[in-house]
């Protein structure tokens, strides 16, 4: 396995001074599916973003793919297009993800800005629509749409851009069960072509089957558990004690 994610004594804290991540230690190869769990308030949602690259710690050392992820890193346009070649967010309210006139601008949007060829542009957003099944919502506006279609919208979006890591924050809130079991085989799908998945989440009914790993949070901010999923799951007591059942 390639190590791919590396933090180290990541600490964060908001602007009021409140604490949202306190000495995170974590390590993912490439091709794990790993969940993140936690109470709410516990950190899951600013960690995804500190991955991505929206957030910078307030101390510790953030490593992709052999990188430091620094804000200096980030504020250098040639990097940051490198670095989201790589690395996909899918936030957990839709609409913030969502500004085009309709839905092929705005999956195409992404891979434009990488100065595509408008053939392939073409190419990729049609093989994108058909693989979540929305050929149908292509010249609709985004707006218009249900809840389960902006999120599939938005899922378009980080996709065409073929990135090796899709981090998705707390998806299957808002979905219908429909939508949730088909979220769920497109993750799998995902992760068994190769894609790192990483994903914080409450729905545990709907994510069986996704992660092999599980990281749990507390509500003191910090990792106090990272292993087996089943092994994790299955044992009541500790979840319980934590506030996460």
């Amino acid at each position: 396995m390639i190590l791919l994610i590396k933090l180290k004594n990541i600490y964060y804290s908001y602007d009021s001074g409140a604490i949202a991540l306190k000495d995170v230690n974590l390590e993912i190869d490439s091709g794990e599916a790993v969940a993140f769990i936690g109470p709410n308030g516990s950190g899951k949602s600013t960690l995804m973003k500190l991955i991505n690259g929206l957030v910078n710690p307030s101390r510790g050392s953030y490593n992709f793919d052999g990188s430091d992820i620094t804000l200096k890193q980030l504020k250098s346009d040639m990097f940051l297009k490198m670095f989201h070649k790589k690395i996909g967010f899918v936030f957990q309210n839709s609409e913030v993800q969502l500004f085009c006139a309709n839905v092929y601008d705005e999956i195409a949007f992404g891979i434009r800005q990488m100065n595509m060829l408008e053939d392939e542009v073409q190419k990729r957003v049609g093989d994108i629509l058909n693989l979540l099944q929305i050929e149908d919502l292509k010249h609709r506006q985004p707006y218009h749409l249900s809840g389960g279609e902006k999120r599939k919208v938005a899922i378009a979006s980080v996709l065409v851009m073929n990135p090796e890591v899709l981090v998705f924050d707390e998806p299957m809130n808002g979905l219908d069960p429909q939508a949730k079991r088909f979220l769920k085989e497109l993750m799998i799908t995902l992760n068994k072509a190769g894609k790192t998945i990483l994903c914080s989440t409450h729905d545990f009914e709907y994510v069986k089957g996704v992660f092999k790993r599980v990281v749990v949070f507390s509500k003191d901010h910090t990792i106090i558990r990272d292993g087996d999923y089943k092994e994790i799951m299955e044992d009541n007591e500790f979840l319980f004690h934590n506030n996460i059942i």
